[in-house]
């Protein structure tokens, strides 16, 4: 095993876990929705090699399991703010595929009405309040909205929580730090999860951190730190849940440290030529949506004819929203400055470049 390898594992929560007392259904919906994952991401790349997508492009590709199991974790009521990587958290929390893909294709029936992209899913509804394509961007907001819920209600086990999802490289920077300060000094309901996969873009951690144990950053603040299997869905699940638990109840914040390495380079477009041939070889072997199959399989849970069918239908899903993609139509140029307020401004840009100055006038 490799010192990274065995990093990787060390401290892991339950790591390879598969309670017995799991309901059957609970274990089949997650590994549906880590097919649905894995099926959309491939069809992503490709489109975005058919420059059916612009823009910067990034795959949870190999965090499948990391994202169904934080996910599982989170209620309905809960907010969730992510980094650029958020196609699978989109799905996961329970946006329609083809609206996300239509995000992706730049359109107006996307989440984000075409305007955000890959990087900037938004969503009201599902209370995903943002990818965030700015390294780190993502933490102050999160952090000032729970803020926000210990003016709005009180703690307790019905209480609402935040879950701030970002990279390992995102542990470096002072918004980190500030961030975690004022989340420990003012109580606040928060989990902030780092999903560790081992390179900040094309560094290693170990490289990067005098720390490289990234769960132990929270001590400075007095924030407990946990470190769990990415590649184990349940387990991520469980200890997801006991942080957030504490953060309702006992308005205590948690940093989690997720351990999943990403199967593809940093994007799309990245090659990925600082990994050497035997640590791709053992991020596939460690590629945790066949090693869940084997599991459900091994286990009794579910058959070969029913897994096939599970996958195609995954498959026809994400056709079907390429589908409803390509033909939904694109933003007209006279939309270009809807939304950038969320109310009438004085004095607002209204006029394309080019146009003549009477057409400058706001539009109010």
């Amino acid at each position: 095993m490799t010192d990274q390898a065995a990093a990787a594992t060390a401290g892991s929560q339950a790591a390879g876990s598969f309670p017995g007392a799991e309901p059957p259904e609970v274990l089949i919906g997650y590994y549906r929705e880590m097919v649905l994952i894995r099926k959309f991401e491939l069809t992503a790349d490709q489109m975005y090699k058919r420059a059916k997508i612009g823009g910067y492009c990034h795959l949870n590709l190999g965090e499948e399991a990391t994202v169904v199991g934080l996910m599982a974790a989170l209620r309905e009521k809960d907010y969730l703010f992510t980094n650029y990587r958020d196609h699978g958290y989109a799905l996961s929390r329970g946006m329609d595929p083809g609206r996300v893909m239509a995000e992706l294709f730049g359109k107006s029936t996307g989440v984000s009405k075409g305007r955000g992209g890959s990087m900037h899913m938004f969503d009201t509804q599902t209370r995903l309040l943002g990818g965030y394509g700015i390294v780190g961007g993502q933490l102050p907001p999160a952090t000032g909205a729970a803020l926000a819920l210990t003016y709005r209600g009180k703690p307790g086990p019905d209480a609402e929580a935040v879950m701030c999802q970002m990279g390992d490289g995102t542990t470096n920077i002072g918004a980190f730090h500030e961030s975690l300060n004022l989340a420990a000094v003012w109580h606040l309901p928060i989990v902030y999860v780092v999903v560790n996969n081992r390179l900040g873009m094309g560094t290693t951690v170990e490289a990067a951190s005098g720390e490289p144990l990234l769960y132990k950053r929270g001590a400075s603040y007095r924030i407990p730190g946990e470190r769990v299997d990415g590649n184990d869905v349940v387990a991520v699940r469980e200890a997801a849940t006991a942080a957030l638990d504490r953060a309702r109840i006992d308005r205590q914040p948690g940093l989690l440290e997720v351990m999943s390495y990403r199967l593809r380079g940093h994007s799309v477009v990245d090659p990925a030529r600082y990994r050497s041939a035997a640590e791709v070889e053992e991020a596939q072997a460690a590629d945790p949506v066949p090693a869940f199959r084997a599991q459900l399989l091994a286990a009794g849970l579910l058959t070969e004819e029913q897994a096939v069918l599970l996958e195609d239908d995954a498959a026809e899903k994400v056709a079907s929203a390429v589908a409803f993609a390509e033909s939904s139509p694109a933003p007209t140029p006279d939309e270009l400055f809807d939304f950038a307020y969320a109310t009438p401004v004085a004095n607002a840009p209204r006029a394309l470049p080019g146009q003549p100055a009477a057409a400058r006038e706001p539009r109010l």
